[in-house]
């Protein structure tokens, strides 16, 4: 590969390093954000839920944006963006301030989000391999330093803008520098892009991307149920100390480090629908051992599982996205990122009902089946002409040069 090529995947890992960092220091400070603004636990759902649902219409925006800019110029001002509303998030003296900066949060993060994605099923389509699990292993150890950083401010007793400028002052420069050299699709997909688009309703498009839609739907109400319910799951009904109920997710967050960071060799050696089936069949387990349990380390145990098989189902569906649609993929990986959101806006809620009005332990059950529904779509991950890999690998020669649209 090129220097070119190889500078824009360093770059592009450095983002999804970025934004992994950024989104770990919000979502494990929130209790931390309640008390600094004095947000009432009736109130708190509504900013919670408020920065999924704007940054799904940043994802919107962003189909949009990118028909007239390239992804890597919304990616290069949407993350920095992120990052000045994260300090903002830290910063501010009453709800009005919080709630702007959430705001401004939700629709950058969209963007970026969508952007960062399109970038990288482009890069994969030039490389002609799997690499696209690579950049989401890199946002996993992202969200790993996060998490430790948040840590360490929580045990110090630090203010949230004391705990956040740091790593904004270091990571704002890292990005705006590292943006340089992203690498856009060509000017030959932009043409079939267009002609794609005219050609075809999106009524058609959104057909055949929906069962993608469910899949990420998916996975996010898993990944939603483990971050928000692993622990309260290990307390209150397998009898766990406070101590040890915290070690679940971050269990999970290394667990699917490690799927990623070896994600890419299976799909090239076994194809992206055979990962896809194991990931489903493996987190299923998970969730199946979680809901048996009949204590907290086997409960652990079940969190591993479901950290290893949920690890390869959202890279792997914006990959399958760009392959089903080489000559429109912005526009697919922009619509099937909104359907993140969805799952993690229905997730936790979910779980959180269906264990009130039942049992956790049954309330388990439900991501479980949903990830095995997962099975039925497989086929949509195995789309010629682009199943890397092993046996399925295109020759490299076809796309060197130029990328696909997006995601």
């Amino acid at each position: 590969m090129t220097e070119v090529l190889r500078r824009g995947r360093a770059s592009l890992a450095f983002s999804f390093f970025a934004q992994g960092a950024a989104f770990a220091l919000l979502v494990t400070r929130i209790p931390a954000i309640q008390n600094r603004y004095e947000v009432s636990d009736a109130l708190l759902p509504v900013f919670l839920a408020a920065v999924p649902i704007l940054a799904g219409v940043g994802s919107v925006s962003t189909e949009q944006l990118v028909k007239r800019i390239p992804p890597s110029l919304v990616l290069r001002w949407s993350q920095p963006v992120v990052l000045l509303a994260l300090l903002g998030v830290g910063a501010g003296r009453g709800m009005a301030e919080l709630g702007v900066a959430l705001a401004v949060f939700g629709l950058a993060v969209g963007a970026l989000d969508a952007s960062m994605n399109m970038l990288g099923v482009s890069l994969q389509r030039t490389y002609g391999r799997s690499i696209m699990l690579s950049f989401h292993a890199v946002y996993s150890l992202g969200g790993i330093v996060g998490a430790s950083l948040a840590w360490v401010g929580a045990h110090w007793h630090l203010a949230l803008w004391v705990s956040y400028l740091p790593v904004v002052a270091v990571l704002l420069p890292a990005v705006l520098v590292g943006s340089r050299w992203y690498v856009d699709r060509g000017a030959e997909d932009g043409r079939a892009e267009d002609a794609e688009s005219a050609g075809g309703g999106t009524g058609v498009v959104f057909k055949v991307l929906l069962p993608l839609c469910l899949v990420m739907t998916f996975a996010y109400i898993g990944d939603s149920t483990v971050s928000n319910w692993s622990a309260k799951y290990l307390q209150d009904v397998l009898g766990s100390s406070e101590q040890l109920a915290t070690v679940p997710y971050n269990v999970y967050m290394v667990t699917t480090l490690l799927g990623r960071a070896i994600g890419d060799f299976g799909v090239r050696r076994f194809g992206a629908a055979a990962v896809v089936r194991l990931g489903a069949l493996v987190a299923a387990a998970g969730f199946a051992v979680v809901a048996v349990a009949p204590g907290a380390w086997v409960g652990m145990l079940g969190f591993t599982f479901v950290g290893l098989g949920l690890c390869v189902l959202v890279p792997q569906t914006f990959a399958a996205a760009g392959r089903l649609f080489p000559g429109a993929s912005d526009a697919a990986i922009a619509r099937l990122n909104i359907f993140n959101y969805v799952g993690f806006l229905i997730g936790s809620p979910l779980v959180g009902a269906l264990g009130d009005a039942w049992t956790y332990r049954g309330a388990m059950v439900v991501p479980m089946v949903l990830v095995l529904v997962t099975l039925v779509y497989a086929r949509s991950f195995a789309a010629q002409p682009d199943r890397y890999g092993g046996g399925h690998e295109r020759p490299r020669t076809a796309d060197v040069g130029r990328g696909s649209n997006g995601l």
